[in-house]
């Protein structure tokens, strides 16, 4: 008979659920069973709609009216938490079960102080008087990493930066020595170097209070370097599960090799042939952008405020037929850049273009904007939620009159085949595609203008590593097929590095690394630049025998 201290923190057993719609009940988890001890991360791995967070909201019983629960068990150190009553609930989450959600800024009041949050959880669950809860809270701060807890604890969710809210949301978390804690992508949203930052904070965290671990993820390479055992779960199914580094370097499933397939690997280059002497299509010399330009008043008021440099004497050169890569953490003037030249931000200084320049946003005419398209991080803030499919992309050829008007449905078919999306999905609205499906579209726009340079911000963030692989492969395609020039603007220095020719390295605002793909590993690179590749190393351990795509992948 095992002892108590072996009995798992978590125990999902042959647990199944699904949701009652008009058209039927759905199925999203299918005969799920997992266990995680005390000190354990256990990683949870799949694309996006594989199940992964609805797990998750399972066991913290957080569900919808309409999810059907099936047979199964989901017991917290013995305790069955299906038919806990709600009162019961409510004491258990935050104390004995937390949650580190994808989005800080999601997970926080905004009405709120920082602080006064995490004071709450204390006097609400460990019975802290307020003093002793803001004593508490300061001292779970500063064990995260942060500074200055005492000033942070002052702000308000708007006023801190990413890595600060998921650091105050990751203090919270612990903040009540909870059994279980469930990590929902904590880092997806971060640049590289916070990322690096916060799973830093998390194993150091995990060591120092034993605390059993959820970590899902849709990506094999980063569980890789955290992880104790890992599941693969697809289409509500878990189709493999074990050792971290059995799965990894001998994964059983097909599905499990696909997703390994499909992690950036800088060794295997997709790009094309680096275009050989070609000439300079578009120069930006001596780019500075300001925010936060003080007023009269509040000069008058603060003869010191002044204005933040997004960016600072930028000059920099892209080829035609060139992919260049743009890296560097947030707020290092990447997108700055990118809003720049294409007119999205006032700048001063020069952009040449086609052999003709421009010294500011005003001067950016027509032709210039058809010839300079971009494709943003969020396809949902960037495609009108009213208007179909179609409607989008026969925009743009309206508007510079491309094509003639009873020829234009023939052009949304094939723009639409372009990216590989059937053509009855002109009928369709965002909201009936996936995230993938949406960044075609956005990409399908882009191209649709027949531009000469197509900027694409942070495309991929937001992706699975597959729909990712795909997405990237489509652009280095459309390369190919139309000769245009691409600036793509990432934190993921794995995948730039299988698609750029040049990359740039940008911090503080500032263009500190310039440099063709193949020097990458030089000595001669900047600290900066060297700081973000170490901060991205692909574990050695990942099998690297390329596997054919998933039938129908996206």
């Amino acid at each position: 008979m095992k002892s108590l201290t072996d009995r798992p923190v978590l125990q999902v057993t042959n647990y199944s659920m699904g949701y009652a719609t008009d058209a039927g009940d759905i199925p999203a988890l299918r005969d799920v069973s997992l266990s995680i001890r005390r000190g354990e991360t256990h990683a949870l791995v799949g694309e996006s709609g594989s199940g992964k967070s609805t797990l998750a909201w399972a066991i913290m019983r957080y569900l919808p009216g309409n999810a059907r629960e099936g047979a199964g068990a989901i017991l917290l150190s013995g305790e069955d938490m299906i038919g806990m009553p709600r009162r019961d609930l409510e004491r258990l989450r935050g104390r004995r079960a937390a949650m580190v959600f994808q989005d800080p800024s999601a997970a926080l009041n905004p009405t709120m102080t920082l602080g006064d949050q995490v004071v709450e959880v204390l006097m609400r669950h460990r019975d802290m008087t307020p003093d002793a809860a803001r004593a508490e809270a300061e001292a779970a701060l500063a064990r995260t990493g942060i500074r200055d807890p005492a000033r942070i604890m002052k702000r308000y969710p708007h006023e801190a930066s990413g890595g600060e809210k998921q650091r105050v949301v990751i203090a919270t978390a612990f903040a009540c020595n909870p059994e279980l804690i469930i990590f929902d992508e904590p880092t997806t949203a971060l640049d590289i170097l916070t990322a690096r930052q916060i799973l830093e904070l998390f194993v150091r965290l995990r060591e120092e209070t034993g605390v059993a671990a959820l970590y899902i993820s849709h990506d094999l390479g980063l569980v890789g370097r955290i992880a104790d055992r890992v599941s693969v779960i697809h289409k509500g199914e878990i189709v493999e599960s074990g050792p971290v580094a059995q799965v990894l370097t001998a994964p059983a499933h097909a599905y499990t090799r696909s997703l390994l397939a499909a992690v950036p690997r800088p060794a295997n280059r997709i790009a094309l042939p680096a275009p050989q002497g070609a000439p300079v299509l578009m120069r930006i010399e001596n780019i500075n952008v300001r925010y936060g330009e003080p007023g009269w008043l509040t000069r008058l008021l603060d003869p010191s405020a002044s204005a933040h440099a997004g960016a600072a004497d930028v000059t920099l050169d892209v080829r035609r037929g060139e992919l260049l890569g743009i890296v560097g953490e947030s707020g290092s003037g990447k997108s700055t850049i990118a809003r720049a030249a294409t007119g999205l931000n006032v700048f001063e200084g020069r952009i040449t273009f086609d052999g003709r320049d421009f010294t500011g946003r005003a001067a950016l005419d027509r032709r210039y904007r058809r010839d300079v398209q971009i494709v943003f991080q969020h396809p949902d803030a960037s495609l009108n939620p009213r208007q179909s499919i179609g409607g989008i992309l026969a925009r743009p050829l309206r508007l510079y009159n491309l094509v003639p008007r009873a020829q234009i449905a023939g052009r949304v078919r094939e723009l639409l085949e372009m990216v590989l999306l059937p053509p009855e999905f002109a009928t369709r609205y965002p909201h009936q595609l996936s995230g993938g499906q949406k960044q075609r579209v956005a990409i399908a726009r882009a191209f649709a203008a027949e531009p000469k340079l197509v900027i694409c911000d942070e495309i991929t963030a937001a992706l699975d590593v597959s729909v990712q692989a795909a997405v990237a492969r489509l652009l280095v395609g459309l390369q190919q097929k139309t000769g245009a020039a691409c600036v793509f603007i990432t934190h993921d220095l794995n995948l730039i590095r299988q698609l750029a020719h040049r990359i740039a390295v940008m911090q503080a605002g500032r263009l500190v690394d310039l440099f063709p793909v193949e020097e990458a590993e030089s000595p001669a690179r900047h600290p900066y630049t060297r700081a973000l590749l170490d901060a991205v190393p692909l574990p050695a351990e990942l099998q690297t025998e390329p596997q054919p795509e998933p039938e129908g992948a996206p």
